[in-house]
This record gives structure tokens, C-alpha cells and sequence, in this order.
């Protein structure tokens, strides 16, 4: 099977929606992917430094309230509260982009990035801002090369604090000689080696592991949360990664940069985020000839990612007509309510306790707690861990329940589940989900049919 539009938008996009024109070709799909990031400029997300006045603030008031300031604690609370609100806006935004972007490729590769690099905030203060990372870090590079979005995330504050790396001191450095009881912290180096660049079979070892934290030992961040690299904190060199020999006696921010590039176009870096990408929008166990075209079109660019997506695309593998990758719960959601008409501008509306009783709480019940992460290797990518007794109850309740939900607090009516097969599944549809559709006994018993069938589950 070759390249067909409605297939194209539901596993490589953001479903299919009546408000919404598939790409007629990869061509098209690849051009808007290279075009502006019309979604982002729609619905805003704020960038991390712009939270830092808020961050320092809440510690300025915590430690006056821990004086017995009772005023301070409960501006601090103020702030906090204000931080959790902004952190659902932007769960609404993320929301509302992949509802109404004309091009859902690049919410999806966001999506996954993001999760290939994940993080969760430690603090209280930073436990609502993985969205700010997203928004810094990630989706500026999604069409970039890979050497420099493995730059961007990895020297975010974000990636520092979730990994301890600020804690980190080269075992030879002056920090290390005045203070003993400060050392090497292995986090960072071990995930971005086993995880983020060679993977966990790559060709490394402890040793590798250790020179590495050691060269980037210097990185941590200052009171303000602005990112820098101390040579105090750092290792005087060289350090031998892989047989390569990085910086000298006197460390320098630069010898860790070549590192990353080093890294980022590793051979076993194309193999691995190539398994990557076939693994995530094509099937849990895809075809090797797949997943060895994209790995040689990663070495060949050196990490170009708009032509390792055109490789992706451009396989017959990725065309197969079977639907094998279940939705993981933001992604069902999201593209149920693009299904349904709603669109982003009213999504985006949405009020606090909608978001929570209406996508938050039923997600959690699904398996995926919003930014939350159980580790740094991100969501897992199995059919069988998303369809469980369990996870599938709370599909069908959330799918039977959001149609009314929804429809109560944005402007439209409830699609026909018998017209919604067409929106929703176009030409994907099977003649069972099509008999329920017109055989529910209310609409929106139809639409939550529709919705929790096995059709619109998969991509």
C-alpha cells in the first residue's frame, strides 16, 4: 500500500477532523512540517525564563514564612497556585494546537521528542513547567538537526535539576579538592548515553560513562536559574569517551559541546533513533528494512531531521494498511476532540476544573499522569501496557462521557456518530464500527462508541 491522505493524518498527524484537509502527498505533508509553526503562534507557551521572577519569589517568601511570616506564606501559596493554573492553560494549548494545526506531523514529532528527552520538575515550583521546556528546548529543533535539539535539552535547566546534575563536581576539580563530600553525580551522562543518543546497547561502558560525567561536571545553575558552566565545578582533562580524548587541563564549555556532537551523529545514534521513530508512529515490532533506511539517511545527513522524516515517510513499510500502534491517552483524547469539530480556540477556553475532570483525572485513570513521568526513559511505546482492563475501562467511560461534557460548555452540537464514522475514521472504517454508530440508541451513546471502538483507538 502507498501513500494515502486519511491514513497519513492518522498515523503520522493528529487524526482526521472536519475541520481539517488532509495533505494530498509526503510532499505537502514535508512542506508544512518546514513552514511557520502557525500553532505555537496561536496558542503561546511560556518559555522558562520567563517564570524565574516567580521561582525566586516563591523562595524568597517560603523561607520568610518559615520565620513565622504568615503573610509571606500565603503570597507563596498564591504564587504556586498561580503556577499549577498556568501549567493546565498550557495542557489547554498543547490541546488546542493539536486540534486545530494544519499540520499535526509536527505536534506529533514534538510530542515525541519531548518524551525521547524527558524530564519532570523536582521542586514545587518546577513541577508545573515541563510544558516551558517543551516550548524551549524541543519544538524549536523539531525540524533542526538532532546534534542541536540534544544541546538544547540536555543544558536546560530542567534536565539539569531532573537528573542532579547540579549537584554533580568533577572528581578532580577545585570544588572537589575544598569540599570532599562533594562528587561526581553519573545521572546525566549515563541517560544521555543510554538513552538519548547511543542507546542502552551501544558501544560504551562504565568507564565511558564516568569521563563523561566528569566532562560535564561543570554545567549547573546559579541562584537567578540562569545556566552555566563553572570551571571550578569541572574536571581538569582530558577525558577519553569512546577512545576519544576531550579537552585539556583547563576545562571548557566547548569540549563538551564537541562531545554532543560527537554523540548526536554516532552511527549507533541512527540506529537507535531510528528504531525510535518506526517503534512510535508505526508498529511496536516494524519491519528491520524500515528501521534500517531511516538509520542510513540519519548517518548520511548527519542527523538532518527533516530528511530522516522524509526517509520515514518515503518506506512502504510505513504505508502498511494495518493500524498496529494504540494511542497513548493524550493522543486519544486529543484526537477525539478534533474528531468531534471543537476547535482550538474553545478548547484553549476551557476553565480549570473542565481540564481536570474532562482530560487530566481520565488520562491519569488511562495510564499517562500529565507530565509526570515514572522515569527518565520516557512512556512506554507497548500496545499491551495502554490496554489493560483497567486502562480500556476508563477509554470507554471518558469516550461516553466527554461527548455531553463537551458539548455542555462549547459552542456547536454533538456530530451524528453515523456522519462522525466518516469524520473520524474516513475510509479506515470497518462495517462493524459503522453498524454501532447506527444502531446506538442516543447520539452521544453512538458518538462514545465511535470513539472507544478498536478502530479509533489504533493508528
Amino acid at each position: 500500500m502507498g501513500f494515502d491522505p486519511e491514513l497519513a493524518e492518522i498515523r503520522f498527524g493528529t487524526g482526521l477532523g472536519p475541520r481539517f484537509t488532509p495533505a494530498p502527498d509526503i510532499a505537502t505533508m514535508l512542506e508544512r512540517l518546514q513552514g511557520p509553526d502557525l500553532a505555537a503562534r496561536h496558542f503561546p507557551i511560556a518559555s522558562f525564563a520567563e517564570q524565574i521572577p516567580d521561582i525566586i519569589r516563591f523562595g524568597e517568601l517560603r523561607k520568610a514564612g518559615r520565620r513565622g511570616d504568615t503573610g509571606a506564606r500565603a503570597q507563596a501559596d498564591r504564587i504556586k497556585r498561580g503556577t499549577r493554573l498556568r501549567q493546565a492553560k498550557w495542557f489547554a494549548a498543547t490541546l488546542a494546537r493539536w486540534v486545530d494545526s494544519p499540520d499535526g506531523m509536527r505536534e506529533r514529532l514534538t510530542r515525541f521528542w519531548a518524551d525521547h528527552f524527558t524530564v519532570a520538575g523536582k521542586q514545587t515550583m518546577t513541577r508545573p513547567l515541563v510544558s516551558t521546556y517543551v516550548e524551549d528546548a524541543i519544538r524549536p529543533h523539531v525540524t533542526g538537526r538532532f546534534a542541536d535539539m540534544l544541546r538544547a535539552a540536555e543544558t536546560h535547566q530542567m534536565m539539569l535539576d531532573y537528573l542532579d546534575q547540579f549537584k554533580s563536581v568533577g572528581e578532580g576539580s577545585r570544588v572537589a579538592r575544598n569540599d570532599p563530600a562533594k562528587g561526581l553525580n553519573e545521572n546525566l551522562a549515563r541517560e544521555i548515553l543510554e538513552l538519548h543518543t547511543l542507546g542502552v546497547d551501544g558501544p560504551y561502558d562504565q568507564s565511558d560513562v564516568r569521563q563523561f560525567a566528569n566532562l560535564l561536571a561543570g554545567f549547573t545553575h546559579d541562584r537567578r536559574g540562569t545556566v552555566n558552566y563553572q570551571v571550578r565545578r569541572a574536571n581538569p582533562g582530558p577525558e577519553v569517551i569512546m577512545g576519544k580524548s576531550y579537552g585539556g587541563q583547563k576545562p571548557q564549555v566547548e569540549d563538551v559541546y564537541e562531545a554532543f556532537e560527537d554523540l548526536a551523529t554516532h552511527p549507533a545514534t541512527a540506529r537507535h533513533l531510528a528504531q525510535k521513530l518506526a517503534v512510535h508512529f508505526v508498529a511496536d515490532d516494524p519491519d528491520p528494512a524500515l528501521v534500517d533506511h531511516v538509520a542510513e539517511r540519519f548517518r548520511a545527513t548527519g542527523g538532518d531531521l527533516m530528511l530522516v522524516y522524509a526517509a520515514l515517510l518515503e518506506h512502504p513499510a510505513a504505508w502498511a494498511p494495518e493500524r498496529r500502534k494504540v494511542k497513548q491517552p493524550f493522543d486519544f483524547v486529543a484526537t477525539s476532540v478534533k474528531a468531534l469539530g471543537v476547535s482550538g480556540r474553545e478548547t484553549a477556553r476551557l476553565k480549570l476544573k473542565d481540564l481536570r475532570q474532562g482530560f487530566l483525572v481520565p488520562m491519569a485513570l488511562m495510564g499517562e499522569t500529565w507530565q509526570k513521568p515514572t522515569g527518565p526513559d520516557g512512556l512506554p511505546e507497548e500496545a499491551s501496557f495502554w490496554i489493560t482492563p483497567q486502562g480500556l475501562a476508563a477509554r470507554i467511560e471518558w469516550a461516553l462521557t466527554i461527548p455531553l461534557a463537551l458539548f455542555e460548555r462549547v459552542p456547536g452540537d454533538m456530530p451524528d456518530p453515523r456522519d462522525l464514522v466518516a469524520t473520524a475514521l474516513g475510509n479506515q472504517a470497518d462495517e462493524t464500527v459503522r453498524f454501532v454508530a447506527g444502531a446506538a440508541e442516543t447520539r452521544w451513546e453512538g458518538v462514545g462508541l465511535v470513539l472507544s471502538s478498536p478502530g479509533f483507538q489504533r493508528r
